[in-house]
């Protein structure tokens, strides 16, 4: 067993027919990076200080299990449409392009956002660079060949079918980091670990990894195929994974990958309560991203945007930062859409959080009660035991059912 040790941390087209209405109920999945640029870091730049920047987020490195990776990667699923139409393929293709040069090596997308478009954006986009990137994308889903999502799959024939179907949209012989996307309540999760241990041993996948999943699950699944990395959704107003699934990546050794890590752009302070979310808009189905909600929740952004005042920073920046201090193996991947908001993410590596600053944040949140579920119920239930909120795998098995 391998234990993490603390190290210091300073810190298109339009969308298929029906496949929001599936998204809205069940796939509250990785979400949008909508950093503004800060305009006093706009009004303080200098090329040498921007240069300075690139290469010094360039040179930041985790680690997750035994896979290396760039401090902060690129969520790619909003290139495929999750709060609007897909943004535009070429435009996509250069800014995957563009965060690399700016360092980004970790890359990360599933079959299931677009469908398939997302793969087939990341697959053009890293195919030039594909020796210098990590790439993970994710199965779990039954999706017919038009595109059409018809609940969860995880049958291991399944597993190895669709990983052939990425490969191909991915340009690639092999997938770095292949997640089951969902825990399959039909399907133990010692068949999907051995059928992902199956395609390691041929070449075809390299590291296994989990999302949406609680400690019986991760356990399970690591005694079968080392687990290298759980990507749950977690941010400073998104504490779920505190409850279990932290220490037991600690204590396995595995990294953890936040999903959401601004909140669906809520913690960037852009996303205000008269903003109206049209029906293509996963938010506007979701209770903490009601008019109600978010005027409750403002305090969250206000107590952000003050660490950020200090730090010459964006709300935004420093939900990252504080993510990036929580844990040398924690690598969130917020989603751009824009080389304005890729450029102020990677800014964040540059935001030094002291232990008096993470102390604030710590001390302020705990007077701000959340209001709004993260995502709707249908949602929830897609989400393994131990991995939300008032409930607890401990003792137990999970959502995957024992053989």
């Amino acid at each position: 067993m391998t234990n993490h040790r603390d190290g210091e941390i300073e810190i298109g087209a339009p969308a298929m027919p029906g496949r929001r209405q599936l998204l809205a109920a069940g796939l509250g999945i990785a979400a949008a990076s909508l950093l503004p640029l800060s305009a006093l870091r706009a009004q303080t730049a200098t090329p040498e200080t921007a240069s300075q920047r690139s290469g010094a987020s360039s040179a930041q490195r985790r680690m997750l299990g035994s896979l290396e990776v760039s401090a902060l990667g690129m969520g790619c699923q909003n290139f495929a449409g999750m709060y609007g139409p897909p943004t535009n393929r070429q435009e996509a293709v250069r800014i995957i392009r563009a965060a690399h040069d700016r360092g980004v090596t970790f890359f990360d997308v599933a079959e299931v956002y677009g469908p398939f478009l997302g793969e087939d954006i990341v697959g053009e986009a890293l195919a030039p660079i594909r020796d210098q990137v990590v790439i993970a994308t994710k199965f779990g889903f039954d999706i017919t060949p038009d595109g059409q999502v018809r609940g969860v799959n995880s049958r291991p024939d399944h597993i190895k079918r669709v990983t052939e179907q990425q490969l191909r949209r991915l340009k690639t012989d092999y997938i770095d980091l292949q997640y089951q996307h969902r825990v399959d309540p039909t399907v133990p999760i010692e068949d999907v670990a051995g059928a992902v241990q199956e395609l390691i041993r041929e070449g075809k996948v390299r590291h296994f990894g989990l999302s949406a999943a609680g400690e019986a699950t991760i356990r399970r699944a690591h005694k079968v195929q080392p687990v290298t990395a759980v990507q749950n959704e977690y941010s400073v107003w998104t504490r779920d994974p505190e409850l279990e699934v932290l220490a037991t990546c600690e204590d396995l050794g595995i990294g953890f990958v936040p999903w959401s890590p601004l909140g669906m752009g809520y913690l960037t302070g852009t996303v205000t309560r008269l903003m109206v979310h049209g029906p293509a808009d996963l938010r506007a189905n979701l209770p903490r991203f009601t008019t109600e909600a978010r005027r409750a929740n403002w305090p969250v952004v206000e107590l952000l945007q003050r660490l950020g005042a200090r730090h010459q920073a964006t709300s935004g920046q420093v939900a990252l930062a504080w993510l990036l201090a929580r844990k040398p193996w924690i690598v969130p991947i917020p989603g751009p859409t824009t080389q304005d908001q890729m450029d102020q993410n990677m800014d964040a590596l540059q935001v030094r959080l002291t232990a008096g600053d993470m102390k604030q944040i710590e001390d302020g949140f705990a007077q701000i009660k959340v209001q709004g579920a993260r995502l709707s119920e249908p949602m929830l239930a897609m989400i393994d035991t131990g991995a939300k909120l008032g409930t607890s795998s401990k003792g137990g098995s999970g959502m995957s059912p024992v053989r």
